[in-house]
């Protein structure tokens, strides 16, 4: 035994010898931004010292409600594995601020600017002013923070495997609440460096973009969020935006109140499911390739499901399962999005809408931001139109409906000897034609005309059906028209 104990010292010895350090606590209990022992900015650089695993950094509630730190110069990048807690989330809900206003100066969005300086506020390229910053860091948690009043509350910047779980994320107004990127520093994506982050039951409130995902954040989750925008929001983009991100998951997130709940821009095979859209002018704005939507309700807003344009002819988006009603509302809201076009046709699924990228869009395209004419992106009109995007999802033909003594004819044009996928909808009223509940699917074979036909019956009668067709390939068409069933 004397010998064991013997061995083990020694080992202890050589461990401290080669410069092991174990995981430390640091408490903040002092509200001033200083370096003395206390503050939340000696508390960042004593556990950047620490490279051990899973250091603390536990923020108590100091005085009376509202708890809040102002700082006065931007916190240093937090560089090691640690666990930052606002310890008061866990006893009674209450946040702990860090509250960046006192040296984000200037008017609204025109204070956060750009990677180009005459740039400014959401929809430009940045990582400018930000507050929490994990650049090229993993293993770091966020709890029970109120993260505020800075251009970009949090930036995960080439960091993977990171918590950010029960925070209040409110008034960033540059670049997003919580930007997740890739970024190498000049606006190229970096593949593997940006993964395994979960950003989870947190509130997004009033922030540019509520959640940014871009330029190689790939295989990250953000789940059970609510993304809320109210009319003090100087520009209510989007709750998400995902741009060149690919794999990601979005589940259970509700987004109220932008100009689109949801916006990709030429990202890759994300899963978008079980989330709720509700009073944006777009509730999905979609580009890229692979996505799918499965089971969201979308209900509330000017256009439920816009799909747009884009150079890649190739590229597919897949709906399915969606609750898509009540839209076609007078929101003409266009903070980078959205939609502001006179006359546009409205509904359920629409393609063709156009974006920051196409001639005849309407409405912001980000502050200071100039696209010359000859470089918007049209969408075709005409056959064999030359200089323009094909229509989305390759055109696919919504299905014809027809009814006769409560049963379903289903007519779909399409590729020859193709498989496709119906799925049917029911309306609880005879004058809705949208797709307020899934109710089944049948899958059809064309033949050699390209034509294939089956017949339904509905197991729960509703006044009015609609549907639509996926081919094999993940392309899904707009909605048919409505039939009634009498």
């Amino acid at each position: 035994m004397k010998l064991n104990s013997l061995r083990l010292s020694a080992f202890a010895l050589g461990l401290i010898s080669s410069g092991f350090a174990s995981a430390e606590t640091y408490i903040v209990d002092r509200y001033q931004d200083d370096n003395d022992k206390g503050s939340l900015r000696w508390a960042i650089e004593q556990s950047n010292a620490n490279t051990a695993q899973e250091n603390q950094i536990l923020i108590q509630a100091v005085g009376k409600a509202p708890y809040v730190i102002k700082v006065d110069k931007p916190l240093p990048s937090i560089k090691s594995a640690v666990k930052i807690i606002g310890t008061q989330w866990d006893k009674t809900g209450e946040y702990i601020a860090i509250d960046g206003s006192n040296y984000i100066k200037g008017e609204g969005a025109k204070a956060c600017p750009g990677a180009n300086p005459e740039q400014y506020g959401t929809n430009v390229r940045t990582m400018t002013l930000p507050g929490l910053v994990l650049q090229d860091v993993n293993g770091v948690t966020l709890k029970g923070l109120d993260v505020h009043r800075f251009c970009i509350g949090v930036l995960v910047n080439r960091s993977s495997n990171n918590l950010i779980q029960h925070n209040r994320i409110s008034n960033n107004y540059g670049g997003a609440g919580v930007m997740i990127t890739g970024d190498d520093g000049k606006g190229n994506p970096t593949s593997t460096t940006t993964n395994n982050n979960k950003v989870l039951d947190n509130l997004f409130i009033d922030n540019g973009d509520g959640l940014e995902l871009t330029r190689g954040a790939a295989f990250n989750l953000v789940a059970n969020n609510l993304f809320t925008s109210t009319k003090a929001n100087p520009e209510p983009s989007q709750g998400i935006e995902i741009l060149w991100g690919n794999d990601n998951a979005v589940v259970g997130n509700k987004f109220e109140n932008y100009s689109d709940g949801l916006q990709i821009n030429w990202g890759k095979r994300n899963y978008i499911a079980y989330n709720e859209l509700t009073n944006n002018s777009l509730g999905f704005n979609l580009t890229g390739d692979g996505n799918i939507f499965d089971s969201n309700k979308v209900h509330g807003n000017r256009i439920g499901v816009a799909i747009r344009s884009e150079k890649d002819a190739n590229a597919r988006i897949t709906l399915t399962k969606n609750q898509i009603w009540d839209n076609g509302k007078d929101i003409k809201r266009c903070e980078a999005g959205g939609s502001c076009v006179p006359n546009q046709r409205l509904g359920a699924i629409v393609f063709g809408v156009p974006a920051l990228e196409h001639e005849g869009f309407v409405g912001s395209r980000g502050g200071g931001v100039v696209i010359e004419p000859a470089k918007l992106q049209k969408t075709c009109t005409q056959p064999n139109q030359q200089n323009c995007n094909a229509v989305p999802n390759q055109g696919i033909q919504a299905p014809t409906l027809t009814v006769s003594k409560k049963q379903i004819t289903v007519e779909v044009k399409g590729m020859p000897n193709q498989r496709y996928n119906v799925e049917f909808f029911g309306n609880r009223s005879a004058s809705s034609k949208e797709a307020e509940q899934y109710l089944d699917s049948v899958v059809v074979v064309t033949d050699a005309q390209g034509v294939a036909k089956a017949n339904w019956t509905p197991k729960v009668v509703m006044p009015s059906i609609t549907a639509n067709v996926t081919d094999h390939l993940g392309a899904t068409s707009e909605l048919s028209s409505a039939v009634m069933m009498k």
